[in-house]
């Protein structure tokens, strides 16, 4: 890793850090040995060469036969208090696109380089500034979309996660420590490691690493919403519903059966999470052939979500819905069901209480509303359903949540290393073998922080930020 710092790192490079579009300000980044000389060859005020670090200074920056750019603010961070650890000069300029391009392309001439996508956070990473799970944290916080999903980014930003596998590598190399140090005295036949002890210590390795992935159904959740597919007879209401939560015509509601063919998709944020929509056609028997796709892609779509929203139009009373629930009931093992009577506003209380008793019959673990979605009835009440069924609990800003599907694919075989070392010891298994399976249990968990990687890995990670951060 030394040595991918010291050749990542020799040019200076820029970019704009701002989104796209014209604002009140735009923010150009320059960083690099020679961030601060680059910016003074257009530079009309305060002498930055001698700025201490974490100022800010108004000046000009100016073309080279001295006509003015724009009015900014240099704000100089000195290697290695910045966040890429190098000198870093962030010009402040005026939103508009023009002046935006024009000091980069004069930044480009004095000696920069144009910065690669996700470049100054790869520069933070060489140089020791964060590790590989935080700069990943960076880019998930500029993307997060929800309350819950920004509280997890910034909890991993700030190493909570990755004190976490500090701590569980620090007491896996004193576990193979001690087991390769008793192969140096074989043939003494001494005992460092106590096997028990060992086992315990094992055993409890496991388990954090057990939550940890056990975490990532919830932290993809959190990341990328809560997929629900709302299901049912055609005309039961599912599109009407559909667009009541997004607030938008998103559907086409019509009373033609059939209408809808496709699944339609669309993302909502309900009590601080964000939940995707998906409005399948509607379940029944038909010889259209184009129909019958979308009905098929409707049991795809319930395969793929984690809460279904079944919808029934109670002004069929109980006539259908024990021959829904047989096709539907199938897909949905181990998710959330919540039925919808819908149309309330046209049913008495006897009805809805047939419709609700023949469901319990089908199984008694089925959450149900009565709801009237074109009236805008009992909809609030299960927007709140929705929040509780997702099983996101109260976010615990100490918590920590996997989201990233690497990470979970390493702690995985983390996982299974560490049970074959639990394995090992019970059975009485050589140290040499143990030791293998302890030190690979420790690889991967390094992969997950960068302490073990590869340019192919960061390349393909760093590929994935947008140019500027």
């Amino acid at each position: 890793m030394e040595q991918l710092s010291k050749t990542y790192g020799e040019d200076t490079i820029c970019a704009i850090s701002t989104p796209a579009g014209v604002g009140g300000i735009a923010v150009v980044r320059v960083s690099g040995s020679k961030a601060v000389e680059y910016v003074m060859k257009s530079w009309r005020g305060y002498d930055l060469r001698k700025a201490a670090t974490h100022t800010a200074h108004f000046g000009r920056i100016v073309y080279p036969d001295g006509e003015t750019l724009d009015e900014v603010v240099a704000t100089v961070f000195l290697c290695p208090h910045s966040f890429t650890g190098e000198d870093t000069v962030e010009l402040s300029c005026h939103g508009s696109q023009w002046i935006q391009t024009q000091l980069v392309t004069l930044m480009l001439r004095n000696g920069c380089r144009a910065a690669e996508g996700g470049e100054f956070t790869r520069r933070a990473f060489m140089n020791g500034k964060i590790d590989l799970s935080q700069a990943e944290a960076i880019a998930d916080v500029i993307a997060s979309s929800s309350r819950a999903s920004h509280r997890v980014a910034i909890s991993q930003m700030r190493g909570g996660f990755s004190e976490m596998l500090a701590r569980l590598r620090e007491q896996l190399l004193e576990f193979v420590s001690l087991m390769e140090l008793e192969l140096d005295f074989s043939e003494e036949d001494v005992e460092f490691a106590d096997r028990s002890r060992l086992t315990d210590l094992a055993r409890h390795i496991d388990s954090v690493i057990t939550s940890l992935a056990d975490s990532f159904s919830v932290g993809n959740a959190i990341k990328n919403g809560v997929p629900v597919a709302i299901v049912g007879e055609t005309n039961a209401g599912k599109s009407t519903l559909l667009n009541r939560l997004l607030h938008d015509d998103k559907a086409i509601v019509s009373d033609i059966r059939g209408t809808t063919r496709d699944a339609i998709e669309d993302t909502i944020n309900l009590g601080g999470i964000t939940f995707r929509f998906i409005d399948t056609a509607g379940i029944r028997d038909t010889s259209d052939k184009i129909e019958s796709i979308g009905i098929d892609r409707t049991f795809q779509k319930i395969d793929n979500a984690s809460v279904i929203l079944w919808m029934i139009d109670g002004t069929q009373g109980t006539g259908n819905i024990r021959e829904t629930a047989e096709r539907i009931m199938p897909h949905c093992q181990g998710k959330q069901l919540i039925a919808v009577i819908n149309k309330s506003d046209k049913l008495d209380n006897s009805t809805i209480q047939a419709i609700q008793s023949e469901i319990s019959h089908i199984h008694d673990g089925i959450s149900t509303i009565a709801i009237s979605a074109k009236n805008d009835i009992a909809v609030d009440r299960l927007e709140k359903m929705l929040v509780e069924s997702a099983g996101i609990p109260e976010n615990d800003p100490n918590a920590v949540v996997v989201t990233n599907a690497r990470h979970y694919g390493a702690l995985c075989h983390a996982q299974e290393a560490i049970r074959r070392a639990i394995t090992g010891l019970q059975s009485g298994l050589s140290g040499d073998f143990v030791s293998q399976d302890i030190r690979e249990c420790m690889h991967y968990l390094g992969e997950i922080t960068g302490e073990i990687t590869t340019h192919e890995i960061l390349g393909s990670i760093f590929s994935r930020f947008c140019i500027g951060k």
